[in-house]
């Protein structure tokens, strides 16, 4: 009966040191990321870290808005972006002394490449009928707007080159969606990392 007890003392003490010394290999290995840890991690596109956002129509009318008055572009001529369920130009140009309200309306589509066009859809200017690439070329001579913004009067279009876009910290944007209708609009920040 004593080397019973005996057998039984050394085989737990030796699944006891087992035990610990696979612990003690476990906790030495370096660490390894697992499939769902990498995907969940934002990826490197060259020199820059990709962060993915979501926001809506409201959020984005706010810093639309916001650029627009902190960078200058309401000058003399006043004018102001609203997103609805499309992308709403409203503003004034002069025109004989006087100065016209007018609401251009446009159509939103996200390019591959990141970039927007916005097709020219409707046109209001107080009771006149001009043509959508005249009221265009006034717009392009006559409003400040940023370099990146390009208005293609021949097009009836505008082309907003979001990647050429100078934000804070060399941060660039990329356009992933932007479904007004459905309110799903998501962008790509671009974090230079060096």
């Amino acid at each position: 009966m004593k080397n019973k007890w005996k057998l039984a003392f050394f085989i737990l003490l030796g699944a006891m040191v087992a035990i610990i010394l696979i612990l003690f290999v476990l906790a030495s290995m370096p660490v390894e990321h697992g499939q769902e840890r990498k995907s969940q991690s934002s990826q490197l596109e060259g020199d820059h870290v990709s962060f993915d956002i979501r926001t809506n129509r409201a959020d984005l009318n706010k810093v639309i808005n916001h650029y627009l008055e902190e960078e200058g572009f309401t000058g003399p001529i006043d004018y102001q972006v609203f997103l609805t369920d499309e992308v709403e130009l409203y503003g004034a140009f002069p025109l004989f002394g006087q100065h016209l309200q007018m609401l251009l309306t446009f159509e939103p589509e996200a390019l591959e490449n990141g970039d927007l066009v916005l097709k020219q859809k409707s046109i209001t200017l107080g009771s006149l009928d001009l043509p959508v690439s005249r009221v265009m070329k006034i717009i392009q001579s006559n409003y400040k707007l940023p370099e990146w913004v390009e208005i293609q009067p021949n097009k009836e279009t505008v082309y907003v080159s979001l990647i050429d876009m100078e934000l804070k910290s060399n941060i660039k944007v990329r356009a992933n969606t932007f479904n007004l209708k459905q309110d799903d609009i998501s962008f790509t920040l671009l974090v230079p990392v060096e």
